[in-house]
């Protein structure tokens, strides 16, 4: 029997705050990752500001260890909160400094997105726009399962792990796809 394929994930929660449900929903996912699966959390606080001024020939220094990471890794997980209806500004802040770098780590990149929120329809209207921006980067993202955590609050105890009984079963469905959609990628299909 030979050993299965492993898989290098860049999961992004696209909440800084602290005690934040996307964050939670990212470690639940790790967790429940099978072991041919590494998922790695990168971190994108430390990213200033685009300006086209200041960054169209140099990019922040901060940046070029997250292209390399996107852009070697076989697939990237976003995981984030609606603000305002759409993408929290840091987290499209991010994806619009990345995106400047001449590599175009998202380009033909298999991608992943879910959030959590406090509201009924859990991000949806977030990742709609999400899927959007991803678009124009020219990335790949898993149509199903979509999960969108309404009522985060309850779907989670106070240690900040995942309760829900029917998000227990849709998180490897969601890696089975993003798995699924980087072989296709890889595979040039």
């Amino acid at each position: 029997m030979s050993a299965k394929k492993e898989y290098h994930f860049i999961a992004i929660s696209g909440s800084l705050r602290k005690g934040s449900y996307n964050t939670m929903a990212l470690k639940a996912l790790q967790q429940m990752a099978p072991s041919h699966i590494k998922i790695e959390q990168v971190h994108f606080d430390n990213i200033p500001f685009y300006n086209a001024d200041l960054h169209t020939e140099q990019l922040p220094g901060e940046v070029v260890p997250l292209v390399k990471k996107i852009k070697e890794a076989d697939g990237v997980i976003i995981v984030s909160p609606e603000y305002n209806y759409s993408i929290p500004g840091a987290l499209k802040n991010f994806i619009d400094v990345v995106s400047r770098h001449p590599d175009k780590p998202f380009s033909e990149k298999a991608v992943a997105i879910m959030g959590a929120s406090q509201g009924q329809i859990g991000t949806a209207r977030m990742q709609y726009h999400l899927r959007q921006v991803m678009v124009f980067l020219n990335a790949y993202v898993v149509n199903k399962p979509e999960i969108m955590i309404g009522h985060a609050q309850h779907k989670f105890d106070e240690s900040g792990n995942l309760t829900d009984e029917f998000l227990l079963t849709q998180f490897p469905l969601l890696l089975e796809s993003l798995v699924r959609l980087s072989d296709k990628m890889s595979s040039g299909s």
